[in-house]
């Protein structure tokens, strides 16, 4: 892991620095696992009052987990399509339940992974190069890190927006959506921890570095998503987004006619279950599902699509989501045994 993931301590304010900018600071095993190991020890340092978590460079928070390497992983053989999920979600598990502030500072791309470690914060904080999105169900995965939680927690349908189509968004956005809590500038985010590590409350210190995010484009069509993405199949959602009509459904549509048929259907039953689940029971149901997925098609050939071969043509097996039935559905939500998720308590 060399020095993927940095870790520093001044004045009771502990940073961590994801430091892979060359990759967007994607997410790795070695990451993952320093990352708890360094959270859990803090949980017991009495010398430390709060955890700022930010990326390196000026492009990404975390573009991700890396899944590049689970890819060839699955070549070669190995363990980490096993090893890598149990390290996040167990991550990501710690972060929902810290004890102490924990602050993402969410500068650049946000997506999968780096969602993960930010939007689970106690503090969110968007930037202007704030770009997040959910766009698993495009390489033949779902919305995973807790987007069974959270994502049906967005306001009306805006969570399963998300979640079938990846849409991208932007602070403004992001706020509207209620991913992020507050809007800070990013020249002021060293001011920001400064004001930290000099003993003002992270309330106060947010509130006066805080900015507007200005009007949420996203509003424009939150009628129009409520309508179409709170129907109860997908097939249905399409359905209506063909009655919907004009520019913004007819780019609706083509988008999700490029994803996984398979993630798809699944995700939206994800999301209806999420809705009446404890977080600890959403990472768990969110193992069984990653397990089962990596024992699939889809997401090894859409990895090999999007990020190997990049010729952008998937051939998702059902390639149409009439060929996803629901015994199939069902099948990603199956117990584990032994296997299953559990949780170290803090």
């Amino acid at each position: 892991m060399s020095n993927d993931v940095l870790f520093s301590v001044a004045d009771g304010i502990a940073e961590i620095t994801l430091n892979r900018p060359a990759a967007m600071n994607a997410l790795s095993l070695g990451m993952a696992e320093a990352l708890m190991a360094q959270l859990s020890a803090w949980t017991k340092d009495d010398t430390v009052r709060a955890v700022v978590i930010r990326g390196a460079g000026d492009k990404a928070f975390c573009a991700g987990g890396d899944i590049r390497a689970m890819y060839d992983t699955k070549q070669t053989g190995g363990t980490l399509t096993v090893d890598f999920f149990r390290a996040e979600y167990r991550l990501n598990h710690l972060v929902f339940h810290y004890p102490k502030p924990y602050i993402a500072l969410i500068d650049g791309v946000a997506m999968g992974g780096g969602v993960g470690l930010s939007v689970h914060a106690g503090t969110r904080i968007a930037s202007a190069r704030t770009l997040f999105a959910m766009p698993e169900t495009g390489i033949g995965l779902f919305p995973d890190v807790g987007g069974s939680y959270f994502l049906p927690r967005c306001p009306g349908a805006i969570g399963m927006y998300l979640a079938l189509t990846g849409a991208r968004l932007r602070a403004a956005d992001c706020r509207y959506s209620g991913i992020v809590d507050s809007y800070i500038e990013d020249d002021y985010h060293d001011d920001f921890i400064s004001a930290l590590r000099q003993g003002e409350s992270v309330d106060d210190a947010v509130s006066r570095f805080s900015g507007d995010t200005g009007p949420a484009p996203l509003s424009e069509h939150k009628e129009a998503i409520d309508r179409c993405f709170s129907q109860g199949t997908v097939e249905e959602i399409q359905s209506m987004l063909e009655r919907e009509g004009g520019p913004w459904a007819e780019k609706t549509l083509q988008i999700m006619a490029g994803k996984s048929p398979t993630s798809q259907k699944v995700a939206r039953r994800q999301l209806r279950n999420g809705a009446a689940m404890g977080f600890d029971d959403c990472m768990v149901m969110e193992y069984r599902m990653s397990q089962h997925f990596m024992a699939g098609h889809d997401f090894f050939e859409g990895v090999r699509a999007l990020i190997v071969d990049k010729d952008n043509a998937p051939q998702w097996q059902p390639d149409t989501l009439a060929g996803v039935d629901d015994a199939m559905v069902e099948s990603y939500f199956a117990p584990l045994g032994a296997d299953d998720l559990t949780f170290n308590r803090i």
